[in-house]
């Protein structure tokens, strides 16, 4: 008969392709998630506008923004980065970009009874820092 050595190196052997076939099959059904994220920006205030010495614009905006982020959360996905992303043309420059940081978001892919977070709703945002 065979020895143990040689069962037990059978056993791992097959319990090994089985855990590389389910990692495999996991990777390749995240393939078919097509998350599509909803989200509204209001500009409620244009608080203040002015041109820096250097060149530069700084404005001061107060926003209230409502996403619905529940398709992004997966099995796989715990936690979003949520950013906001403003482009506007000048007289001066044909692209002006802004970014600004919002908050990170947990959730999980169940209703909104169940994940609060996954609808975020800010209202009167204004900048931090």
């Amino acid at each position: 008969m065979h020895s143990f050595g040689y069962r037990a190196n059978a056993f791992l052997t097959f319990a090994i392709t089985i855990l590389a076939l389910m990692c495999a099959m996991a990777s390749l059904s995240d393939n078919f998630n097509s998350p599509s994220p909803t989200s509204q920006v209001q500009v409620l205030n244009i608080n203040w506008f002015q041109k820096k010495p250097d060149g530069d614009d700084e404005v001061s905006l107060t926003l209230n923004i409502s996403a619905n982020l529940q398709s992004l959360f997966t099995w796989n996905t715990k936690q979003v980065f949520v950013f906001l992303a403003a482009e506007y043309e000048t007289p001066k420059n044909s692209l002006n970009q802004q970014q600004n940081y919002l908050g990170t978001f947990m959730g999980t892919a169940l209703p909104e009874s169940l994940c609060p977070t996954c609808f975020v709703s800010i209202e009167g945002l204004l900048p931090h820092y």
